[in-house]
């Protein structure tokens, strides 16, 4: 039996929550954190929804506990790249897309030295999160307008993430690591096979570091200079073979 049914931008559990407006806010923490997966009711975490209703843990709170479910691990972190995962993270958890390459990296550098849990919780547990969300809104696409403190790249980036109510974020390739590795801005709309823009003739510095399967284990460091459109299969070819991307730079 699918849960999904609702498309509020902003659901709130308030001291007088009803036990129907509870279910609707529940739900709605499955669709934003799950990224609109289809949801046995077998897969709810009953322990966390009966504490929520208890309030005994806030919408925060439960929002960090699905986001380290096993649920969550496998549908975006075990059969996905770093970067795609890191991305899902900023759309499921902050309700935007990376702004630039630093926000990547420093993420890079969370999960590869602190692990996991430290990487959702530096969302989850984030002054933009508090600001944005508090302890009793739940997580929604809000760059999608602007905002004051959002770039306007991420804008259209937030765009490129978003599907529709009618998909869900089970593609595990990265759809930002060109724009944001590049510096390039995004296109709301996918381009057409075949066409140009004038970043083609750039060259690009892919650091990496070569993994052992483990990404707290470092083996070696490896440099790549490619063209543009070489940038996408080079940056795959790095992934599937287990290497984890550092930085991605623009050379002359």
């Amino acid at each position: 039996m699918s849960l999904w049914a609702i498309d509020s931008p902003n659901v709130e559990l308030r001291p007088n929550t009803s036990e129907s407006e509870l279910q609707t806010l529940i739900r709605a923490v499955y669709k934003q954190v799950l990224g609109n997966a289809h949801l046995l009711e077998s897969e709810r975490l009953a322990t966390a929804e009966s504490q929520l209703r208890d309030r005994k843990i806030s919408v925060r709170e439960f929002v960090n506990i699905v986001a380290k479910s096993e649920l969550y691990q496998s549908l975006f972190f075990s059969s996905s790249s770093q970067y795609r995962f890191i991305e899902l993270n900023f759309k499921h958890l902050l309700g935007r897309a990376p702004a630039d390459q630093a926000e990547i990296a420093e993420h890079v550098r969370i999960y590869n030295e602190q692990g996991y849990d430290a990487e959702i919780e530096s969302y989850i547990d984030s002054q933009e999160y508090q600001q944005n969300f508090g302890e009793n809104i739940v997580p929604y696409p809000r760059s999608t307008s602007s905002q004051i403190g959002i770039k306007n790249v991420t804008f259209n980036r937030t765009f490129s993430l978003l599907r529709g109510v009618a998909s869900s974020d089970s593609d595990r390739k990265a759809k930002l690591i060109s724009d944001i590795g590049a510096n390039l801005p995004t296109s709301i709309k996918r381009p057409v096979a075949g066409s140009s823009v004038s970043s083609t003739g750039k060259r690009f510095l892919i650091k990496a570091v070569k993994g052992s399967g483990n990404l707290r284990t470092r083996v070696g460091n490896l440099e790549y200079v490619v063209n543009y459109n070489q940038l996408s299969g080079q940056v795959q070819n790095i992934h599937r073979t287990g290497g984890k991307i550092i930085s991605i730079t623009e050379v002359a």
